[in-house]
């Protein structure tokens, strides 16, 4: 039986997509091989009873081919404030840990490295599609909104909605679109790009979280 676990907060999905990512849509991606990241800032949640609140975490991505090919590669990056309770149950939750997701994206990346520990910067604003992370050396990525046509160009919105998906766990199962005007990686997995895929959104992550999941309430 899977250890209980659930985090409530904040999300990224940065890749090297162009914006609209064609994986929400179950479609062959942009370049001939995925790469990104996943992170998260825990704005309330637990996991074995240990309260995980106000800690961020983020998982680096990379793949040959299509993500479902699989063969790919993942490193776990924890926020340095973590106690080492705290960093060994998240290693554990987020190595599957009964979570949809999180179990696909161990399924698809049998090559785990080595967890990192960072102090994390966090800017997340869902309203305007703008945010910024970075995780020491390993992640520096900054987020804008879509832009439209016209001088200046103003800003231009896209809900993308699954409906009992495993991702888009949150109050309406949906995701803004942005784009991420960088993102680089200087882990054991290493890219940089511009302009590429960002998806921005409140979830939950847990054992239990998949088709179906309960919406959470927002605190914002």
């Amino acid at each position: 039986m899977a250890e209980d676990w659930l985090l409530e907060g904040e999300w990224f999905k940065n890749c090297n997509c162009d914006p609209g990512c064609p994986c929400d849509f179950n479609q062959a991606p942009t370049n001939p091989n995925c790469e990104g990241l996943i992170a998260m800032r825990v704005e309330r949640g637990q996991v074995g009873g240990l309260d995980m609140s106000g800690l961020h975490w983020a998982t680096l991505v990379w793949w040959p081919g299509r993500m479902d090919e699989g063969n790919g590669s993942s490193q776990l990056i924890i926020d340095e404030r973590a106690t080492p309770e705290q960093r060994a149950a998240l290693e554990r939750a987020l190595a599957g840990g009964g979570d949809t997701m999180m179990e696909i994206v161990a399924a698809v990346c049998p090559d785990t490295k080595p967890t990192l520990t960072a102090p994390f910067e966090w800017q997340f604003d869902l309203a305007t599609r703008r945010g910024h992370l970075r995780a020491g050396d390993y992640i520096d990525t900054e987020i804008e909104s879509l832009r439209g046509f016209g001088d200046p160009p103003p800003p231009y919105r896209i809900l993308v909605t699954i409906p009992n998906g495993f991702e888009y766990t949150g109050p309406d199962e949906n995701a803004e679109t942005a784009v991420a005007t960088t993102l680089r990686a200087n882990g054991d997995i290493k890219f940089e790009h511009t302009n590429g895929h960002s998806s921005m959104a409140h979830v939950r992550r847990g054992a239990g979280i998949g088709s179906g999941a309960e919406p959470i309430v927002s605190s914002n």
